[in-house]
Protein backbone atom coordinates (compact mmCIF):
# COMPACT_ATOMS: atom_id res chain seq x y z
CA UNK A 1 0.00 0.00 0.00
CA UNK A 2 1.15 3.02 -0.99
CA UNK A 3 2.09 5.86 2.13
CA UNK A 4 -0.58 8.27 2.73
CA UNK A 5 0.64 11.58 2.83
CA UNK A 6 -0.79 14.60 4.91
CA UNK A 7 0.23 18.16 5.32
CA UNK A 8 -0.34 20.12 8.30
CA UNK A 9 -0.77 23.56 8.23
CA UNK A 10 -0.58 24.95 11.59
CA UNK A 11 1.79 23.40 14.67
CA UNK A 12 0.02 24.92 17.94
CA UNK A 13 -1.57 23.10 20.33
CA UNK A 14 -4.25 20.82 18.04
CA UNK A 15 -2.00 21.17 14.67
CA UNK A 16 0.90 20.05 16.63
CA UNK A 17 -0.76 17.05 18.52
CA UNK A 18 -2.42 15.77 15.47
CA UNK A 19 0.88 15.70 13.26
CA UNK A 20 2.93 13.98 15.94
CA UNK A 21 0.04 10.91 15.87
CA UNK A 22 0.08 11.03 12.30
CA UNK A 23 3.60 10.48 11.94
CA UNK A 24 3.32 7.63 14.74
CA UNK A 25 0.87 6.11 12.63
CA UNK A 26 3.06 5.62 9.88
CA UNK A 27 2.03 9.03 8.16
CA UNK A 28 4.12 11.47 5.92
CA UNK A 29 3.72 14.69 7.33
CA UNK A 30 4.75 17.68 5.22
CA UNK A 31 4.05 20.33 7.71
CA UNK A 32 3.96 24.48 7.94
CA UNK A 33 4.00 27.00 10.64
CA UNK A 34 5.45 30.50 10.40
CA UNK A 35 6.44 29.97 13.73
CA UNK A 36 6.68 26.91 15.72
CA UNK A 37 9.64 24.27 14.11
CA UNK A 38 8.15 21.16 12.75
CA UNK A 39 9.30 18.27 15.40
CA UNK A 40 11.04 15.43 14.58
CA UNK A 41 9.46 12.54 12.30
CA UNK A 42 8.01 15.67 10.29
CA UNK A 43 8.47 17.32 7.06
CA UNK A 44 9.32 20.82 6.91
CA UNK A 45 7.97 23.07 4.38
CA UNK A 46 8.17 26.68 3.57
CA UNK A 47 4.97 27.92 2.89
CA UNK A 48 1.19 26.47 2.59
CA UNK A 49 1.97 25.24 -0.91
CA UNK A 50 4.54 23.42 -0.46
CA UNK A 51 3.54 21.70 2.30
CA UNK A 52 0.60 20.70 -0.26
CA UNK A 53 2.49 19.27 -2.70
CA UNK A 54 2.39 15.77 -2.84
CA UNK A 55 -0.37 15.69 -0.08
CA UNK A 56 -3.56 13.17 -0.48
CA UNK A 57 -4.78 15.32 2.36
CA UNK A 58 -4.06 19.12 3.54
CA UNK A 59 -5.67 19.54 7.44
CA UNK A 60 -5.58 23.37 7.84
CA UNK A 61 -5.31 23.87 11.89
CA UNK A 62 -4.43 27.77 12.02
CA UNK A 63 -7.36 29.81 12.96
CA UNK A 64 -10.74 31.00 12.03
CA UNK A 65 -8.47 34.37 11.05
CA UNK A 66 -6.44 32.59 8.89
CA UNK A 67 -8.07 30.03 7.08
CA UNK A 68 -8.85 31.76 4.13
CA UNK A 69 -5.60 33.19 3.41
CA UNK A 70 -3.82 30.04 4.24
CA UNK A 71 -6.63 28.07 1.45
CA UNK A 72 -5.65 30.48 -0.97
CA UNK A 73 -1.69 30.28 -0.42
CA UNK A 74 -2.36 26.34 -0.25
CA UNK A 75 -4.39 25.70 -3.66
CA UNK A 76 -1.10 26.39 -5.91
CA UNK A 77 0.34 23.21 -4.37
CA UNK A 78 -2.37 20.82 -4.29
CA UNK A 79 -2.76 17.69 -6.41
CA UNK A 80 -5.87 16.41 -8.38
CA UNK A 81 -7.71 14.92 -6.16
CA UNK A 82 -6.31 15.60 -2.96
CA UNK A 83 -8.72 16.74 0.03
CA UNK A 84 -8.72 20.49 1.73
CA UNK A 85 -10.07 20.32 5.44
CA UNK A 86 -10.24 23.49 7.66
CA UNK A 87 -9.89 21.74 11.18
CA UNK A 88 -10.40 25.15 12.55
CA UNK A 89 -13.68 26.53 14.63
CA UNK A 90 -15.48 28.91 12.58
CA UNK A 91 -18.88 30.27 11.52
CA UNK A 92 -20.54 27.96 9.31
CA UNK A 93 -20.32 31.09 6.96
CA UNK A 94 -16.83 30.97 6.28
CA UNK A 95 -16.66 27.50 6.06
CA UNK A 96 -19.20 27.57 3.16
CA UNK A 97 -17.12 30.76 1.22
CA UNK A 98 -14.02 28.15 1.97
CA UNK A 99 -15.77 25.27 0.57
CA UNK A 100 -16.53 27.82 -2.49
CA UNK A 101 -12.95 28.56 -2.94
CA UNK A 102 -12.06 25.38 -3.36
CA UNK A 103 -14.63 24.29 -5.74
CA UNK A 104 -13.49 27.06 -7.84
CA UNK A 105 -10.40 25.55 -8.33
CA UNK A 106 -11.45 22.21 -8.35
CA UNK A 107 -10.22 20.99 -5.09
CA UNK A 108 -12.60 18.87 -2.74
CA UNK A 109 -13.20 20.64 0.86
CA UNK A 110 -14.17 19.07 4.53
CA UNK A 111 -15.52 20.73 7.00
CA UNK A 112 -13.68 19.17 10.31
CA UNK A 113 -15.59 20.29 13.66
CA UNK A 114 -13.26 18.91 16.66
CA UNK A 115 -15.54 17.74 18.78
CA UNK A 116 -13.44 17.58 22.08
CA UNK A 117 -9.93 19.42 23.35
CA UNK A 118 -7.41 17.93 21.44
CA UNK A 119 -4.71 17.59 24.20
CA UNK A 120 -4.28 14.13 25.61
CA UNK A 121 -6.45 12.75 22.35
CA UNK A 122 -4.70 14.29 19.46
CA UNK A 123 -5.86 12.18 16.03
CA UNK A 124 -8.30 10.25 18.25
CA UNK A 125 -10.25 13.61 19.23
CA UNK A 126 -13.84 12.99 17.96
CA UNK A 127 -14.36 14.92 14.53
CA UNK A 128 -17.75 15.56 12.29
CA UNK A 129 -16.81 16.10 8.94
CA UNK A 130 -19.19 17.24 6.49
CA UNK A 131 -18.60 19.08 2.92
CA UNK A 132 -18.61 17.23 -0.29
CA UNK A 133 -15.04 15.65 1.07
CA UNK A 134 -16.57 14.09 4.11
CA UNK A 135 -16.63 10.69 3.01
CA UNK A 136 -12.87 10.96 1.77
CA UNK A 137 -11.74 12.80 4.81
CA UNK A 138 -12.60 9.50 6.76
CA UNK A 139 -11.70 6.84 4.65
CA UNK A 140 -7.96 8.57 4.31
CA UNK A 141 -7.70 9.49 8.41
CA UNK A 142 -10.08 6.62 9.48
CA UNK A 143 -7.17 3.85 9.08
CA UNK A 144 -4.82 5.52 11.08
CA UNK A 145 -6.66 6.14 14.40
CA UNK A 146 -8.91 9.21 13.81
CA UNK A 147 -12.55 8.87 15.06
CA UNK A 148 -14.52 10.34 12.19
CA UNK A 149 -18.32 10.76 12.08
CA UNK A 150 -19.24 12.49 8.53
CA UNK A 151 -22.78 13.82 7.65
CA UNK A 152 -24.15 13.59 4.36
CA UNK A 153 -24.45 17.78 4.37
CA UNK A 154 -22.56 20.55 2.79
CA UNK A 155 -19.76 22.63 4.39
CA UNK A 156 -20.62 24.64 7.25
CA UNK A 157 -23.06 21.62 9.15
CA UNK A 158 -19.96 20.15 11.33
CA UNK A 159 -19.25 23.86 12.23
CA UNK A 160 -22.97 25.16 13.27
CA UNK A 161 -23.20 21.78 15.30
CA UNK A 162 -19.56 22.37 17.14
CA UNK A 163 -21.05 26.06 17.64
CA UNK A 164 -24.47 25.02 19.16
CA UNK A 165 -22.27 22.68 21.43
CA UNK A 166 -19.91 25.32 22.05
CA UNK A 167 -23.44 27.51 23.50
CA UNK A 168 -23.93 24.68 26.20
CA UNK A 169 -20.80 24.28 26.93
CA UNK A 170 -18.86 27.14 27.20
CA UNK A 171 -21.55 28.85 28.57
CA UNK A 172 -22.24 26.15 31.49
CA UNK A 173 -18.45 26.63 32.01
CA UNK A 174 -18.72 30.62 32.07
CA UNK A 175 -21.29 30.15 34.85
CA UNK A 176 -19.70 27.70 36.96
CA UNK A 177 -16.47 30.02 36.90
CA UNK A 178 -18.86 32.96 37.86
CA UNK A 179 -20.40 30.63 40.59
CA UNK A 180 -16.75 29.22 41.77
CA UNK A 181 -15.21 33.69 41.97
CA UNK A 182 -18.36 34.14 44.17
CA UNK A 183 -18.32 31.30 46.44
CA UNK A 184 -14.39 32.08 47.27
CA UNK A 185 -15.05 35.56 48.12
CA UNK A 186 -18.05 34.30 50.57
CA UNK A 187 -15.28 31.39 51.65
CA UNK A 188 -17.58 28.78 50.26
CA UNK A 189 -15.23 27.40 47.51
CA UNK A 190 -15.34 23.98 48.30
CA UNK A 191 -18.62 23.42 48.75
CA UNK A 192 -19.18 25.30 45.63
CA UNK A 193 -17.13 22.52 43.59
CA UNK A 194 -18.48 19.37 45.32
CA UNK A 195 -22.28 20.86 44.46
CA UNK A 196 -21.76 21.71 40.80
CA UNK A 197 -19.57 18.16 40.88
CA UNK A 198 -22.71 16.28 42.02
CA UNK A 199 -24.94 17.99 39.93
CA UNK A 200 -23.35 17.35 36.72
CA UNK A 201 -22.49 13.97 37.62
CA UNK A 202 -26.42 13.07 37.70
CA UNK A 203 -27.00 14.62 34.69
CA UNK A 204 -29.04 12.96 32.01
CA UNK A 205 -31.38 12.81 29.37
CA UNK A 206 -34.39 13.84 31.73
CA UNK A 207 -31.82 16.32 34.02
CA UNK A 208 -31.92 18.33 30.47
CA UNK A 209 -35.21 18.44 29.72
CA UNK A 210 -35.76 19.48 33.29
CA UNK A 211 -33.50 22.51 32.33
CA UNK A 212 -35.37 23.95 29.72
CA UNK A 213 -39.10 22.73 30.85
CA UNK A 214 -38.46 24.10 33.86
CA UNK A 215 -36.61 27.73 32.91
CA UNK A 216 -40.11 28.35 30.67
CA UNK A 217 -42.62 26.80 33.72
CA UNK A 218 -40.80 28.70 36.13
CA UNK A 219 -39.52 31.63 34.35
CA UNK A 220 -40.96 34.76 36.47
CA UNK A 221 -39.93 33.24 39.90
CA UNK A 222 -36.56 32.28 38.87
CA UNK A 223 -35.62 35.98 37.39
CA UNK A 224 -36.51 37.21 40.81
CA UNK A 225 -34.26 34.72 41.83
CA UNK A 226 -31.57 35.35 40.00
CA UNK A 227 -31.93 39.18 40.24
CA UNK A 228 -30.87 38.71 44.22
CA UNK A 229 -28.10 36.31 43.07
CA UNK A 230 -26.82 39.19 40.87
CA UNK A 231 -26.88 41.74 43.98
CA UNK A 232 -25.48 39.27 46.04
CA UNK A 233 -22.44 38.47 43.76
CA UNK A 234 -21.96 42.45 43.72
CA UNK A 235 -21.77 42.61 47.11
CA UNK A 236 -19.28 39.65 46.82
CA UNK A 237 -17.42 42.19 44.50
CA UNK A 238 -17.52 39.53 41.55
CA UNK A 239 -19.35 40.87 38.30
CA UNK A 240 -22.40 38.97 37.88
CA UNK A 241 -21.94 38.79 33.86
CA UNK A 242 -23.78 35.24 33.54
CA UNK A 243 -26.09 35.83 36.38
CA UNK A 244 -27.32 39.24 34.80
CA UNK A 245 -27.77 37.52 31.39
CA UNK A 246 -29.62 34.66 32.96
CA UNK A 247 -31.90 36.79 34.35
CA UNK A 248 -32.73 38.72 31.09
CA UNK A 249 -33.45 35.38 29.33
CA UNK A 250 -35.70 34.44 31.90
CA UNK A 251 -37.97 37.55 32.22
CA UNK A 252 -37.91 37.17 28.23
CA UNK A 253 -38.83 33.44 28.67
CA UNK A 254 -41.59 34.77 30.96
CA UNK A 255 -43.79 36.51 28.58
CA UNK A 256 -43.67 33.94 25.59
CA UNK A 257 -45.33 30.31 25.34
CA UNK A 258 -43.60 27.23 26.56
CA UNK A 259 -42.23 25.12 23.37
CA UNK A 260 -44.57 22.18 22.70
CA UNK A 261 -42.59 18.98 23.45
Amino acid sequence: MTQRCVAVLGLGEAGGAISRDLAAAGVRVRAYDPLPRPADGLISCTDEADAARGADLVLSVNSAKAAEDALRAGLPGMAEGAVWADLNTAAPALKRRLDELAADAGVAFADVALMAPVPGKGLSTPMLVSGPAARAYADLLGPVGARVTTLDAPAGEAAGRKLLRSVFFKGMAAAAVEALYAARQAGLEDWMRGHIAEELAGADEAFAERLETGSHRHATRRAEEMRAATELLTELDVPPRISEASRAWLVQLAGEPAPEQ
